[in-house]
């Protein structure tokens, strides 16, 4: 069984859109792109460069079409990029130039792939995959990388849907400019007490 972690650039009120710059993503008037940058050190870099190691990729539609245009030309910052299999969920898009990219269509699939041998799978951005994907339980990890700031609108990564979960901290790291970058895995289901004694 393949492991699925879900990576993701958050605001401290959970805004995941378009951290990569001002055109990633203008949905819904967002006019706030690119905010991740200003946290950038290489202490984060060093971590961000671990984490991009081979590993099969589930994608949604609009972070692949982001990514197609991108990542092929700029393989010397992740040089596993096109050799790996790249899993896109998408009823409308069916087809692509870029090498190793197979299209699913819905959960089935999904846990199809995750009940197969091979490769651990890394989803990033996918705003509406990672809610198919909380609803039904199948993250196993999670990378945050929670930044000093609110945005107050945007795509969030946590909406109505999640089913309640508990997670455990695995590894955390606090860079110079704030930024918490920290690894969760799923750990059963919530328990509830009283606090106090």
């Amino acid at each position: 069984m393949r492991k699925i972690t879900v990576l993701s650039m958050i605001t401290l009120d959970g805004v995941m859109q378009a951290p990569g710059g001002p055109e990633e993503d203008l949905s819904g008037g967002f006019e706030y792109g690119g905010w991740s940058a200003p946290f950038n050190d290489e202490e984060s870099g060093k971590i961000m460069q671990k984490l991009m190691q081979p590993s099969d990729l589930l994608l949604g539609r609009k972070t692949f079409k982001i990514w197609e245009d991108y990542w092929p030309k700029h393989t010397n910052y992740w040089p596993s990029i096109n050799t790996v299999t790249k899993y896109v969920l998408s009823t409308t898009v069916t087809k692509s130039d870029w090498q190793n990219t197979v299209f699913i269509n819905g959960i089935e699939d999904i846990k199809q792939i995750k009940n197969s041998d091979g490769s651990d799978l890394q989803v990033w951005g996918s705003s509406e995959l990672i809610q198919l994907l909380l609803k039904n339980d199948l993250i196993d990890e999670l990378w945050l990388f929670i930044h000093p700031l609110t945005l107050g609108k945007g795509k969030k990564l946590f909406v109505d849907g999640a089913i309640p979960a508990s997670f455990t901290l695995q590894e955390s790291v606090v860079t110079s400019k704030g930024l918490i970058m920290a690894n969760f895995s799923r750990a059963g289901n919530v328990k509830t007490g009283t606090s106090g004694n």
